[in-house]
């Protein structure tokens, strides 16, 4: 059994704190601050924070680690045997690197060393992969650019958005980190250093990202959609209103001459409609139009007639 401080903060880091609380001593540990959510704007907090209240386990929530010596002295009581970091959301200095005898273990939700940085996940579907996976590697003062300790592969289905995808990838970087965390602590694993030649990045979302170019190829629009689920969403304009596509396919389909418009509605068949992309019709099958609800979009044409020939910004 070892001594371990966790750091995470959402909800895809609980199947890896929970699977290594199963056979290991929490010590403590380290999330972000409780963040405003809903239409009240309610300090909430994060998922590890709920998992830790439930279990007793200390809490801390410093907002930088680099600015507060607190947080480092803090740890260096502790004494832990290593530091497991999961979608922590802060940068961890070297002075907390070097603290633990193991170091600190990350699980990354890709195959390192392919999309280093803050979104993994939704630059491999953006990407149109086949698949992705997580990468359990000891860190070091870059992004993401630790050796490797271990690695596991997931398809990425046709259908697959970051939430779901996300979640199986939580899942099986949670068991891969309680395989390798005792080869670890054995020293039957040797690290093997990543090849920067083919590093590739993936950037932090901005919620303007998801801002719909009906330009673009119906593929690409797809891919998009399906990416910024459930943040920040894919997003166009009706009658001047924000209008979300919560659910759409590419079809392949090109229209008639007279229905070429990029963003222009059109009727497929009685029960199918369609936006005309840059290359093909995109299908719609789920929207939400600011301040309703989502819904099917045969619902949303009986309340809304008009949409239907027209024009989507």
């Amino acid at each position: 059994m070892a001594r371990l401080v966790f750091m995470g903060s959402p909800a895809f880091a609980v199947p890896a704190l929970d699977a290594l609380a199963r056979d290991h001593d929490i010590l403590a540990v380290f999330t972000q601050p409780d963040k405003p959510a809903g239409r009240g704007r309610k300090l909430t907090p994060v998922p590890v924070k709920v998992w830790a209240e439930e279990r007793g386990v200390p809490i801390h929530q410093p907002h930088s680690l680099r600015k507060d010596p607190g947080a480092i002295g803090t740890l260096r009581m502790l004494n832990p045997d290593a530091i497991v970091v999961v979608a922590y959301g802060l940068i961890l200095p070297q002075e907390l690197l070097d603290i633990s005898p193991y170091g600190c273990l990350n699980v990354h939700a890709s195959l390192l060393p392919k999309y280093r940085g803050a979104a993994p996940i939704p630059a491999a579907i953006l990407a149109g992969d086949a698949e992705t996976g997580v990468t359990i590697v000891r860190m070091d003062a870059g992004v993401d650019t630790g050796p490797m300790l271990a690695q596991a592969r997931e398809p990425i289905r046709p259908d697959d958005t970051t939430l779901t995808l996300g979640a199986r990838l939580a899942d099986l970087g949670a068991r891969l980190m309680a395989e390798t965390l005792p080869k670890v602590l054995h020293g039957e694993i040797a690290p093997i250093a990543q090849d920067d030649a083919q590093a590739s990045l993936s950037p932090k979302i901005d919620k303007d990202d998801g801002r719909i170019d009906w330009s673009r190829p119906a593929i690409e629009i797809d891919r998009m959609i399906r990416a910024y689920t459930p943040w920040p969403g894919a997003s166009t304009y009706w009658n001047g209103l924000p209008l979300k596509i919560m659910r759409a396919v590419a079809t392949g389909q090109t229209a008639a001459k007279e229905l070429r418009r990029v963003g222009q509605v059109i009727r497929l068949d009685p029960d199918r409609i369609g936006v005309m992309t840059g290359d093909a019709v995109l299908e719609l099958l789920e929207v939400q139009l600011a301040g309703r609800r989502a819904m099917s979009i045969e619902e949303f044409v009986r309340g809304q007639p008009k949409f239907i020939g027209s024009v989507l910004e």
